[in-house]
């Protein structure tokens, strides 16, 4: 699975302006909504924090990757988002977070859903695709770098 399958290119995000974990979610959600990607607001924002209470998706390294699956969406779809400042997210290092992934799916798209997952999470693992990202100053240049990565 690529990225670039499930990514809404126009909701990424390159200065967040949320300053804690509920603002962040909710403007990425926004983000997607904008571009007709969720139907209800609320209703994905609502499965996306009430994953949230189950454990933090703040996984290490500046990075979040939080989810859900609602009836809010018709299929798989992803944001990404960057804080240069960093937000608190509970995350298991303890660290503030940079990136944040958001990914809804559909109730009924349970292994799309988890490869996405995966597959986002494999990304951001390597250090110097994380160091790209950050220094990126357009929504062009996110895209070659993730189109890049997702070539291998």
């Amino acid at each position: 699975m690529k990225i670039m399958s499930f990514l809404e290119t126009r909701a990424i995000t390159l200065d967040l302006k949320g300053k804690d974990k509920r603002s962040i979610i909710k403007e990425m959600v926004e983000a997607l909504a904008e571009h007709r990607k969720v139907k209800d607001q609320e209703e994905a924002l609502k499965s996306v924090i009430e994953r949230e209470k189950l454990g933090s998706t703040g996984v290490g390294l500046g990075v979040a990757i939080p989810h859900g699956r609602t009836d809010a969406v018709d299929k798989l779809v992803g944001a990404l988002g960057i804080s240069q400042e960093g937000v608190d997210f509970d995350s298991l290092d303890g660290e503030p977070v940079h990136f944040v992934f958001l990914i809804l799916s559909p109730l009924e798209a349970t292994g799309d859903y988890l490869r996405a997952i995966s597959r986002v999470s494999r990304f951001f693992k390597d250090r110097y695709f994380r160091e790209a990202l950050k220094n990126v100053t357009s929504v062009d240049e996110a895209v070659k770098i993730i189109k890049q990565e997702d070539n291998f």
